[in-house]
This record gives structure tokens, sequence and C-alpha cells, in this order.
């Protein structure tokens, strides 16, 4: 088994495949700032499990100290690094677009530059399907065109991924970007989609629909995910770009009558004009990921909700 150095370890992702690697037998140093985008104190629970596992070390550090960086590195001294750590969110990033950059680009330089130094040359990044825009037609393919990003935090990924890039050009390193499409499941940031509508068909509150309810996207639950990630790491890739996703539509309206169903609320809803920087509708094409990766994901969204809600369920004080 491998040495592997997580960052955003402690986020929702990130914990998760924390977890997975530890039950197989990695070795796993953690990396992650506890930003306050969202409670810390979700943040540290999400890691509850992993602090107890005697092949578990964490490091607390901000991507953007790049002095920090390179001294996490050394310590680490980790065979392949798993890159999640980012600032999430296209909303967001409208109102603080200085932030994504300086931790999305800046902070991902920091760390390529110290994998370097210190002769680490196999990376995973997470990468996510808001790098395709609005322009591109589902279902969206990896050579597809990706230089009409309509957010900053769509920006800063895609400009993360073409500096992987450099890196594996310049450097050697052995890279591999995935393209998440909507993640979903327990431990989802609390202000995602789902979870957000959740709580508020609990409370009795109205859901907010942005737009006519049509837009559509691939939700990807976050087992599949976890599986297209370890996977691409076992592998050791020159570099590669792979979309993961369910390869599923599934539009807004469909997915708050889910959620409802799920819950045993009848929703009410919110209507509201469209939000800057959303695009219409996403879908992976996962033929590649599927050839080269052995992806092949198993969760369908009735399913994948009957989970997230059971988790909830347990989680609601």
């Amino acid at each position: 088994m491998a040495r592997i150095l997580v960052t955003g370890s402690a986020g929702f992702i990130g914990s998760h495949l924390t977890d997975h690697l530890l039950a197989r037998g990695d070795e796993v140093v953690g990396l992650d700032n506890y930003d306050a985008f969202y409670d810390p104190a979700i943040k540290k629970s999400n890691l509850a499990e992993a602090l107890q596992h005697p092949s578990f070390t964490f490091l607390e550090e901000d991507l953007r100290n790049r002095t920090g960086m390179h001294e996490v590195l050394r310590e680490a001294k980790p065979d392949k690094v798993i890159h999640l750590a980012a600032m999430a969110g296209v909303r967001p990033s409208i109102e603080r677009p200085q932030v994504y950059q300086e931790v999305n680009v800046g902070g991902t330089l920091n760390l390529l530059d110290a994998m370097i130094e210190v002769g680490c040359k196999r990376l995973v990044f997470g990468s996510t399907s808001s790098v395709y825009g609005a322009s591109s037609k589902p279902p969206f393919q990896e050579t597809d065109t990706a230089d009409q990003p309509v957010s900053p935090y769509a920006a800063t990924k895609r400009a993360a991924e073409l500096l992987v890039y450099t890196y594996h050009h310049l450097h050697g390193l052995r890279a591999s970007c995935l393209r998440f499409f909507t993640v979903y499941g327990p431990r989802q940031r609390p202000e995602m989609a789902i979870h957000r509508f959740a709580r508020l068909m609990l409370a009795g509150e109205p859901i907010p629909m942005f737009g006519s309810g049509e837009s559509f996207r691939d939700y990807t639950y976050v087992d599949d995910i976890l599986d297209g990630v370890i996977k691409a790491a076992d592998r050791d890739d020159t570099y590669g770009i792979y979309n993961l996703g369910e390869s599923e539509m599934t539009t807004l309206r469909d997915l708050v009558q889910i959620l409802g169903q799920a819950l045993g609320v009848n929703p009410k809803i919110q209507q509201l004009d469209d939000q800057p920087g959303d695009v219409p509708a996403t879908c992976a094409d996962i033929s590649k990921s599927k050839k080269i990766l052995g992806y092949q994901p198993q969760v369908k969204i009735e399913e994948g909700i009957h989970r997230f809600v059971a988790w909830l369920k347990e989680s609601v004080v």
C-alpha cells in the first residue's frame, strides 16, 4: 500500500476518501485548514474516525502558505497526492473571486512546487464539470472546449488543470485530472442544493427554485466518485483528464420531488429568476473513464437520495 497525502481531508469528499484509503491499508496524511466557508466543527466531525486510526496523520495548513506547503510535503514524504482542497461553489465565487484565485490557483501552484521539490511526481487532482461552461452540449466529453467558464470557480479550476499539465510537461509530473459532476451524499456541504433543500423541507419552509426547474444535472453519489478517485490513484498515469459522473440527467424539479418523497414531505416551491454563473445542463460522457480507469458508477439518484436522507435524519439534532 501507499503513503498518500489527501488535501482537503476534512471536507465532504476528502473525509470519505480518507476513510476508504485507511480501511484498505494505506497510510494517509490529511491536510486541511478548517476554512470557515462552513462550520469547522462539521469538518472536525468528518475526521473523527480517521483521527483514531494509527495510519492517519493530520496536518493543519493553508494552501496559500507557500513556506508551509513546502514544510508539509517534506514532513509527509508522500508517494502520491490526491488534491481535493479548494474553495468550492459557483455562486460564492462571484462574490469573492479573489480568494478563489488565491486558493484554487495560487494554492495549487504552491502544492505543485512543493511536490517537485521533494520528488513526489504522482498527482490526482479533483476538478469539476463546471469547466465545460454553458457552451458545451451534454453529454460532455473530455475533448470538448473548456475555455469559456461562466463563474470564477470554474475559471480557477480550469486554470489549475492547466498548471497541472504544465508541470507534467516541464517536470514529468504524472497526473490525472478528474472532473466531478455534482457530487452528493452523506457529509455533503450544508449549502449545497440537496442538503439545503432537505433541511428546508424538514423545517416546512419553501424551496428556492431558480429558473423554470427544467435545468438538469448529472448527480453523482459520493461512493461512485470515490471509486473513480481511487482507481485513478492506483494507476501510474502519465497525464489524463477524466469525467466522473453517473451519466444520467435529472431535472431540478424532479430532484425536488425525489427528495420530498424520500423525506415524506410535500415540497413547497419558491420560484426565482435564474442565477448568474449557473449552467443549464450537465451530463458526463464517461466512456473514457470506463475504458481507462475501469470506472463504473452504481448508485442511481433514487437510491442515493434515500441513503442521504437516512444519514441526514441520524445527524439532525
